[in-house]
């Protein structure tokens, strides 16, 4: 399969690959951040099986074979080790490339991320499977597919296929958690899908929530965003570019 990324700014240092959220691209998920992001850093942004510019294959939508395509797309661009920021859907890759391939990760900005179900508020995805393709017509989701697809008729199919990965949502134990070696930036949304006790608890088991002043400060970091949704955080760029650059620029 081809991956479809754009690659922007300059190739000094170790890279940032961007991963969208689901039914996203590169436009609705970092069009905003990915400008100010390439001005200091090589910025790798990838579209995933079945979204945007990159074709689907006959095989389901799985966070365990996202994380496989973009280990394969570094290999091809002969990129060792990268930073990845990932939204939503695409935090979950970030996360599974940071528990299943950690010699390829460098450091992991998650937004939107639960390790597992009850990181969510209840009930959220209830009612999902009941999601039809044409509830999305119009959304700047479905504008943009019909606008990069190569198929702009598979509009049904990747709805279809994202409803089977919703019910079957990536896990992980406590104990993967605590084992992550990238140093992990989590940031939600205060009004997001992710429960803000979730992303403590996630810090917690990281190593963070300490007094900083007395012990230093952890590898890990927590950034919630007032008044945001997690359809907004893509559109808080002037809020995250900075807190993103100082994170991935830590020794």
């Amino acid at each position: 399969m081809d991956i479809y990324h754009e690659t922007h700014g300059n190739d000094e240092g170790r890279p940032l690959v961007l991963i969208h959220g689901a039914l996203s691209g590169i436009g609705t998920s970092f069009g905003t951040i990915l400008p100010t992001l390439a001005k200091s850093r090589r910025v790798i942004a990838v579209e995933l099986q079945a979204h945007g510019h990159t074709p689907d294959v006959d095989r389901p939508l799985t966070v365990e074979h996202f994380a496989a395509d973009v280990v394969e797309l570094l290999d091809r661009l002969g990129v060792v080790r990268a930073d990845v920021f990932g939204w939503s859907l695409g935090a979950a890759v970030a996360l599974r490339l940071g528990t299943d391939h950690a010699e390829r990760v460098g450091r992991l900005v998650l937004a939107s991320v639960s390790f597992d179900d009850a990181g969510l508020h209840p009930g959220l995805l209830d009612g999902i499977q009941d999601l039809r393709p044409e509830h999305l017509h119009g959304s700047e989701f479905h504008e943009e597919y019909l606008r990069t697809a190569p198929d702009p008729a598979g509009w049904a199919n990747l709805v279809t296929k994202m409803k089977v990965l919703d019910a079957n949502l990536p896990r992980w134990s406590p104990a993967q958690i605590r084992a992550l070696a990238a140093p992990a930036m989590i940031v939600l949304g205060d009004a997001d899908i992710v429960q803000p006790e979730h992303a403590v608890h996630m810090l917690r088991l990281l190593g963070g929530g300490v007094p900083g002043d007395l012990t230093g400060l952890p590898a890990c970091r927590l950034a919630i965003l007032p008044g945001t949704t997690h359809t907004s955080i893509p559109q808080r760029a002037d809020w995250l570019a900075p807190m993103i650059d100082e994170f991935l620029n830590e020794v």
